[in-house]
């Protein structure tokens, strides 16, 4: 596999992350540098990880991963996406949760890597070198991401009323795209 492949790979990966940083990025009012780097630095770098654990778990493990690996990307996002929209329609200020705690980091960090798994599992059995495509995955994830919160919180500004609705839709959809992209293949 070339440079090139594995680089359009490391893009396709990176969407998840990209379209949930721009939903993250609708609902933070002020938006610090810190933002961007959390972001950017859960979602690159679990698409790190996952590739290289998939890689490893490969021969043991490729069959059940691949069973059930959408249904827990879509109940993760579903469940995040549909608290987000409940926040949304809150009366209560207090209940929004705009923060970057680690729970909800990781939860999205491995709800949009849960893909990176399977690429893994599929790098094993091509032989891949994983280090330096799991770098680069990463480093590109980490780099959309950071742009996805910018174009969010840009956009949310001036939609402040259905920005986290939209949020909390856009990651029921990714969900929902990533279960369908499975189930009907």
């Amino acid at each position: 596999m070339n440079l090139i492949e594995l680089l359009l790979i490391a893009v396709g990966l990176s969407m998840d992350a990209f379209a949930v940083s721009i939903g993250k990025g609708l609902t933070v009012s002020q938006l610090k540098p810190r933002h961007s780097l959390t972001v950017g630095l859960w979602f690159g770098l679990f698409q790190a990880l996952m590739p290289m654990l998939g890689y490893l778990l490969a021969a043991k493990f490729s069959t059940l991963v691949a069973a059930f690996d959408h249904w827990i990307a879509f109940l993760l996002l579903a469940l995040i996406g549909s608290n987000m929209i409940r926040e949304a329609c809150s009366d209560d200020p207090e209940k929004h949760t705009h923060d970057f705690a680690p729970r909800t980091m990781f939860i999205l960090a491995v709800a949009t890597s849960i893909d990176a798994l399977a690429v893994g599992i599929s790098f094993a059995f091509l032989q891949v070198e994983i280090l330096s495509s799991a770098l680069l995955i990463g480093v590109t994830t980490c780099l959309f991401s950071m742009v996805g919160i910018r174009i969010g919180h840009h956009f949310g500004e001036r939609y402040k009323a259905k920005a986290e609705v939209l949020g909390g839709i856009i990651l029921i959809l990714i969900g929902t795209k990533i279960l369908t992209e499975h189930t009907l293949l």
